[in-house]
């Protein structure tokens, strides 16, 4: 069994900015994950973005507290905490909080089954 929280020191090293705009840690990753790329958790700030951008995993974003205007692809849609947004291998993407408040995220990453 692997436990990790956010705030252990492992966890805290890995701490950067994703994307131009989320304060990012990895909580888990492929060094010991087997069909998982990574689990990450990231605080996006009020007014900041997660810049457009393509991955060449497919990710879930789910929200866990706060709004933002998510955009994959040409979809443009406000999603709220308890929402989970999937995007596919290879799609842009990006990632708005429009709120006053932080907005909250898990992100998974997986590659696509078949590799």
């Amino acid at each position: 069994m692997i436990v990790r929280n956010i705030n252990d020191p492992a966890v805290l090293r890995t701490t950067y900015i994703a994307h131009g705009g989320a304060m990012a840690r990895m909580v888990m990753t492929s060094s010991f994950l087997e069909g998982i790329e990574f689990l990450a958790y990231a605080v996006l700030p009020p007014g900041n973005v997660i810049e457009a951008h393509v991955d060449p995993v497919e990710e879930i974003y789910f929200i866990l507290k706060g709004m933002g205007i998510m955009q994959v692809d040409r979809d443009r849609e406000e999603v709220k905490g308890g929402d989970a947004i999937w995007i596919p291998a290879g799609t842009l993407h990006s990632l708005e909080n429009h709120t006053k408040e932080n907005t909250e995220i898990l992100v998974i990453a997986a590659y696509p089954r078949g590799r």
